[in-house]
Parts: C-alpha cells; sequence; structure tokens
C-alpha cells in the first residue's frame, strides 16, 4: 500500500470490488480523517465521506453505501438514510425560498439525501402542487421523496426535523391576544402530533409568530421529546445584527462574530454588541472599540435591528422571506454540525438553568454553543447594567405571552 499523508489515506490496493482484500477499506481508522464530506481524489479513485466518519464504513453500520470498482482500488458514495424533514406553511413565501436550500444540499450537507414533507392547509394544496412539480423540475440528485400534505399524521411520521414556518398572521384590527389564541390552536395541535407521530429525537424549529411563545405550546403538547429539542428563530435578528455592524465598518458579515440577541423575537428584543468581535484588517478587536460610536451603539443600531422586519414590510409590502429562509438554514445547520470554535449563535431555546436572571419556563434567545446536535448557554459573559434593563423588559414581555397562552392551552 502506497503512502499518503496520514490525513488524507487512501487505500490503493489492486485488489477490485468491494473489499475482498482491502479494496475498499481506506484504513479510516488510522488517524482521525477531516470531519468535512468531501471527496479525495487520486486519479480515477476515490471516495466520499459523511461529516464525522471516522472509520471504515462496514464498521460503521452505514445503510446502504455503493461501492464501485474503477482500476485499482475502489469508488466508495457513503449517503446512508436519508434524513426526513418537515416545512409547515410550505407554500409560503418564506418556504419558497427555503425548500431549494435545503433540497440542494445547504444545510444537511452535499452528499446527505433527503426525503421533504410539505405540510399546508387544504385550501393551498393546489398552490403546494406546483412547488413540488419546481423541486421535481431542479432535478435535485439528492431529494430522494418530496411528500405534499395537509394531514398532520402524515406530516408528522418519523420526522427527524421539523421547522415549523407556518402559522396565523396578525390580521388589521387584530389584538395581540386574539393572534396567540389562534395560534396556541395550531401549535398545540402540531405539538401533539409531533409527539405522537414524530421521532422523540426530532429537532424542531419554529418559525412561525410569535415564535416564542408558539415554541413553548408546540413542545408543552410533546411531553415526550426533550424541551431541549425545541428552539425558535432568532437567528434572522442575529444576522442583521451582524450586517448593520459590517455595514458600518466597511468590512464583510463574516468578519462580525458573537453578536447576541437577548429574548423575544419582536419590538422588545436586545441586540447586544457587548461581546461581539469584528475582524479589521486582519485584526480581531471588539465592536465598541472598532466603532468607536456608544450612542450609536446603544441607539439607531438596536432600534434598527428590532425594526427591520416592519421595514421590510414597508418597503415590500411583504414580510421577509429570503432572509428568514437564510436564517433558517444557518439556524438548523447549527444544530446539525455545530458552532465554529470560538463562535456562538442566538437561539431562542427554554430559559431553566441559565445564569443570567431570566425566568425559568420561557422561551428565550440566549448565545449558545452547538456540539453533536445539543446547544448550551455560553456562560459567564458579564451583564452591564443598560444589558440588565433591556434584558429584563424583553423576558417580562414573553412572561405576559406565556401567561395568556397557557390560559388559551387549557381550554383549547
Amino acid at each position: 500500500m502506497r503512502s499518503v499523508p496520514a490525513r488524507r489515506r487512501l487505500c490503493l490496493s489492486p485488489s477490485p470490488g468491494p473489499c475482498g482484500g482491502g479494496g475498499m477499506c481506506p484504513r479510516w481508522n488510522a488517524a482521525s480523517l477531516p470531519v468535512l464530506g468531501l471527496a479525495l481524489r487520486r486519479g480515477n479513485r476515490a471516495f466520499s465521506r459523511r461529516r464525522g466518519c471516522r472509520h471504515c464504513p462496514r464498521e460503521m453500520g452505514l445503510s446502504a453505501p455503493s461501492f464501485t470498482s474503477r482500476g485499482r482500488g475502489c469508488v466508495i458514495s457513503l449517503q446512508g438514510e436519508p434524513v426526513r424533514v418537515l416545512v409547515t406553511g410550505a407554500a409560503g413565501q418564506i418556504a419558497y425560498s427555503l425548500l431549494y436550500s435545503i433540497a440542494k444540499g445547504d444545510v444537511f450537507g452535499k452528499d446527505q439525501p433527503l426525503i421533504l414533507v410539505l405540510l399546508d392547509i387544504t385550501p393551498m394544496m393546489t398552490v403546494l402542487e406546483g412547488v413540488v412539480m419546481e423541486l421535481q423540475d431542479c432535478a435535485l440528485p439528492l431529494l430522494r421523496e418530496v411528500i405534499p400534505t395537509d394531514k398532520e399524521e402524515v406530516a408528522f411520521k418519523d420526522l427527524d426535523v421539523a421547522i415549523l414556518v407556518g402559522s396565523m398572521p396578525r390580521r388589521e384590527g387584530m389584538e395581540r391576544k386574539d393572534l396567540l389564541k389562534a395560534n396556541v390552536k395550531i401549535f398545540k395541535s402540531q405539538g401533539a402530533a409531533l409527539d405522537k407521530y414524530a421521532k422523540k429525537t426530532v429537532k424542531v424549529v419554529v418559525v412561525g409568530n410569535p415564535a416564542n411563545t408558539n415554541c413553548l405550546i408546540a413542545s408543552k403538547s410533546a411531553p415526550s421529546i426533550p424541551k431541549e429539542n425545541f428552539s425558535c428563530l432568532t437567528r434572522l435578528d442575529h444576522n442583521r445584527a451582524k450586517s448593520q455592524i459590517a455595514l458600518k465598518l466597511g468590512v464583510t458579515a463574516n468578519d462580525v462574530k458573537n453578536v447576541i440577541i437577548w429574548g423575544n423575537h419582536s419590538s422588545t428584543q436586545y441586540p447586544d454588541v457587548n461581546h461581539a468581535k469584528v475582524n479589521v484588517k486582519g485584526k480581531e478587536v471588539g465592536v465598541y472599540e472598532a466603532i468607536k460610536d456608544d450612542s450609536w451603539l446603544k441607539g439607531d443600531f438596536i432600534l434598527t435591528v428590532q425594526q427591520r422586519g416592519a421595514a421590510v414590510i414597508k418597503a415590500r409590502k411583504l414580510s421577509s422571506a429570503m432572509s428568514a429562509a437564510k436564517a433558517i438554514c444557518d439556524h438548523v445547520r447549527d444544530i446539525w454540525f455545530g458552532t465554529p470554535a470560538g463562535e456562538f449563535v442566538s437561539m431562542g431555546v427554554i430559559s431553566d438553568g441559565n445564569s443570567y436572571g431570566v425566568p425559568e419556563d420561557l422561551l428565550y434567545s440566549f448565545p449558545v454553543v452547538i456540539k453533536d446536535k445539543t446547544w448550551k448557554f455560553v456562560e459567564g459573559l458579564p451583564i452591564n447594567d443598560f444589558s440588565r434593563e433591556k434584558m429584563d423588559l424583553t423576558a417580562k414581555e414573553l412572561a405576559e405571552e406565556k401567561e395568556t397562552a397557557v390560559e388559551f392551552l387549557s381550554s383549547a
């Protein structure tokens, strides 16, 4: 066997076929291979590996890998079982931007096959048929099956991931309590369906507003699924905050990290950059140090992020869709693959056990790090008086929403 570098070691035995004598096994157990899904090529010999695989695919017990011989060595494709993903509100504008990104591998990886389940209300099924046709016409190699439905027992069956986009929108003249009441009914039903039909390991992401409280209701209605498996989307606000800092400094959004969205996905949210860093001309510095404009950071910056959704609606006459879909992809991808070392993200999660004085049993946005599909609070960040006031204000709003929603939950 010809020697290659340890991190790119590959079996080059002339033995053909799926390994009667070493032709298949790339000896993956020698050193840790990079945990990226990529193909390593040596002439016409290649193998692709799933993210995280560290051993021979036969030893890993991955299902249905395909092996083909091309001269010396083997081509190994390790796609495994498809991930089953539900998107609700699937005929809507957010889903229209979201589904293509998921289906082409932007979220679960470029070598991970998928089954997409699309749920919407019965009057939208004709529109949903058009969405299915478009997905088929994209000819996406990862997309094994698309299942459109208006039935919860079909939609929630054996799910790996549920992305709950659909909700009752606020109509003109509707009081907030009326909006909460309508959505309690929806998310109680969907939570119960998750509890009855989905895998107990399912990851649930709630997007439909009011997202935090809808997520809490879904979780309470699915007692057999761990509360930690439920999260709501504040990544859009997180991305908006990063973008505003980047625009102010003339850098890219990737140069900004560790902004925080505390609290509710509403106008009371608190975009916090006290712990954020930015790369300016190759040097990483604090955002306050880089911008040198405390009044902007404590004033217009916060208001811009808090009111960005309303500004988009005013300009487009429609709510955010493209940016919301991108944020959903970011959120789910981080759950699936983890956060980069030294970085944290914002996510609405159950507040139980937090060290920041936020009351328990709220679905509150915190800074989190994620590893092995499990999130943890970022601990030990100092909180100044300005931040404390903002964090308490948004917690108060969430506590009031919860109180109202729980009253409706008992009668729904």
